[in-house]
């Protein structure tokens, strides 16, 4: 069973070791590899804890019963976080009220209707904060960018960014309305 909920303080480490092995299993090759060898889980879980204790909205997504391994318990296998926007336009062009900042699915849990979940979990939390439209950045060489574009999302802007010393282009994907993102899951939706 996996369920999805607004995270707890004591989540923070668990979910910065789904962020620091997404990243590891998804940007060899996109960003620098001592980079990735270098990520922390307990700098990332700082992060995180931070973020629950500020007001973000941080949800989980957590695997119990028959989806883990008989005799262990449950588990974080995924997670979003969101907020008021960061920046509501790029060069002229409006991205939206509220920004999906993070979300990542352990390798194991995708193709299981996990980031869908988390996504709507998040726009619904960006909504209840006043949010008509919501924008997220991915980068561009992401093999996941699909999946927002599946969900609706419309690639607004690009934009590159100086990460680890390394130029990464990356692409904001709009849901303006985030009605789309709030109703309700279909089957055979991811």
């Amino acid at each position: 069973m996996i369920a999805v909920r607004k995270a707890r303080i004591a989540d923070a480490v668990a979910i910065a070791a789904v962020h620091v092995a997404a990243w590891r299993n998804t940007y060899p090759g996109i960003l620098p590899d001592t980079y990735l060898a270098n990520l922390s889980v307990s700098r990332q879980a700082i992060y995180y804890d931070q973020a629950i204790r500020g007001g973000t909205g941080v949800v989980v997504a957590i695997a119990s019963g028959a989806d883990v391994v008989p005799g262990t318990s449950a588990r974080i296998v995924g997670f979003a976080t969101a907020a008021k926007a960061r920046q509501r336009e790029l060069g002229g062009r409006p991205l939206g009220d509220g920004e999906v900042e993070t979300l990542y699915v352990l390798d194991d849990w995708r193709e299981r209707g996990v980031g869908r979940r988390l996504l709507r979990a998040a726009a619904n939390h960006l909504a209840n904060v006043g949010c008509r439209s919501v924008y997220l950045w991915v980068l561009r060489d992401n093999p996941s960018r699909w999946f927002y574009e599946r969900l609706g999302g419309r690639a607004a802007a690009e934009a590159t960014i100086q990460f680890a010393g390394r130029d990464v282009a990356q692409t904001a994907f709009v849901w303006d309305p985030i009605l789309p993102l709030l109703l309700p899951l279909t089957p055979g939706t991811s």
